[in-house]
C-alpha cells in the first residue's frame, strides 16, 4: 500500500468524532513501535518528521523506515512534515515523497503567514499526487526542536482570523493554539493548582475558542500541537533511576478526548514517546549494569512506546478500529 495524504482520513475522523494520532519519529525502534500498535488497534496513522529529526536521521533513511513499516503492516500511513519553517523545506519534503506538510508561519505577521502558507499550498496541491498542507494560527509556548517560545510570546488563536486565513491560503487543515504547549514542562507551577495529593493540575484548554473556530469553519479539520500528557508513571521511573524531571506535566487525556469529539482531527504526540522510551532505558541500565548490547535496552524502550501508542489510539484519540 502506498503512502496516503490526510484528506480522506480527516473527513472520516470529523464525521465520526475521533482524531488521528500524529506521532513523531526519529529512529527504527520508534517507527516499529508506533506502526505495530496501530496495526494491532486497526487504526489510521500519521507519522511525522520534524526538521530536527530529518537532520538527525536523514531524509533517505526515514523514507526507507516508513516504507518498511508499510510493507510490514499494510497500513494506510500519511508521512507528514512537522513544523516546516520555510517554503524550501516544505518543497524538499514534497519532492522527496512526503504526502503531507506543515508550514509554520505562526511567528510571522499575519499577512506574511498568509502569503507563505498560500505559496506552500499552491505548490503542494499542484503536485502529483496531491499533498495536503497544514498551517498554524496562534503560537504555542514550549520547546520544539530546540526553539524555545516563551509564555510571553505565545498567544491564543484569534477566531476572527480563521475564515479569512483558510480562504486565502487554501490549506487543508489548521493548527490552533488553545492552551497546549510543546515539551514535557507545558505549564509553570504558578499556572497550576494542586490536588489533595499535592500533584500539579494544569489549567483547562480553551474549549470556548475551539468551539468558536468550529462554528466559523464547519467541517474543517483542526489540529492540536503540543498534546502529550506526560504520564506521571514514566516521570516517576525517570526520577527513580537517575533522572531529574521535577514538576513535568502535560495535557489531561480527558481534555484531548473531548477535543477529538469536536472538530480536532489530528493530535500531535511526541514528548510522551520520548519519555516512555527514556524511562525504560534508564530503568534497564540501572537494573542490568552488565548489559552493553543496545538491542537489550532499546527493546525495553520500544515496548514502552508501543504500549503508550496503543493506549492513545484506544482511549484518547478514539481511532481504534476505524480503518
Amino acid at each position: 500500500m502506498p503512502l496516503v495524504n490526510t484528506k480522506e482520513m480527516f473527513e472520516k475522523a470529523y464525521k465520526e468524532g475521533y482524531a488521528i494520532g500524529a506521532f513523531n519519529v526519529n529512529n527504527m525502534e520508534i517507527v516499529q513501535a508506533i506502526t505495530e500498535a496501530a496495526k494491532e488497534e486497526n487504526s489510521p496513522l500519521i507519522l511525522q518528521v520534524s526538521a530536527g529529526a530529518r537532520k538527525y536521521a536523514k531524509h533517505g533513511y526515514l523514507m526507507k523506515l516508513v516504507e518498511a513499516a508499510i510493507e510490514d503492516t499494510d497500513l494506510p500511513i500519511a508521512l507528514h512534515l512537522d513544523h516546516g519553517d520555510s517554503f524550501e523545506l516544505c518543497k524538499a519534503c514534497i519532492d522527496g515523497g512526503f504526502t503531507s506538510v506543515m508550514i509554520d508561519g505562526s511567528a510571522l505577521p499575519y499577512e506574511e503567514n498568509v502569503a507563505l502558507s498560500k505559496k506552500v499550498a499552491d505548490y503542494a496541491h499542484a503536485h502529483v499526487p496531491y499533498v495536503t498542507v497544514e498551517a498554524e494560527l496562534g503560537k504555542l509556548a514550549g520547546i520544539e526542536d530546540d526553539v524555545n517560545v516563551s509564555d510571553a510570546d505565545a498567544n491564543y488563536t484569534n477566531p476572527a482570523e480563521v475564515e479569512d486565513f483558510v480562504k486565502r491560503t487554501g490549506v487543508d487543515s489548521l493548527a490552533i493554539a488553545i492552551g497546549t504547549s510543546h515539551g514535557a514542562y507545558k505549564f509553570k507551577r504558578e499556572q497550576c493548582t494542586r490536588n489533595e495529593n499535592g500533584v500539579l493540575v494544569p489549567p483547562s484548554l480553551r474549549f470556548d475558542i475551539l468551539e468558536d473556530i468550529s462554528n466559523r469553519l464547519p467541517g474543517f479539520p483542526i489540529v492540536l500541537h503540543g498534546s502529550s500528557s506526560v504520564p506521571q508513571e514514566y516521570v516517576e521511573i525517570v526520577n527513580a533511576h537517575g533522572g531529574q524531571m521535577p514538576d513535568a506535566i502535560g495535557i489531561p487525556e480527558e481534555e484531548l478526548r473531548k477535543a477529538a469529539t469536536m472538530s480536532v482531527c489530528k493530535i500531535n504526540i511526541d514528548s510522551d514517546l520520548r519519555l516512555g522510551m527514556t524511562a525504560m532505558i534508564r530503568k534497564h541500565m540501572v537494573e542490568h549494569p552488565e548489559h552493553f548490547d543496545p538491542r537489550q535496552y532499546l527493546g525495553d524502550g520500544r515496548k514502552a512506546v508501543k504500549e503508550i501508542v496503543r493506549h492513545k489510539l484506544r482511549n484518547v484519540l478514539g481511532s481504534a478500529d476505524k480503518l
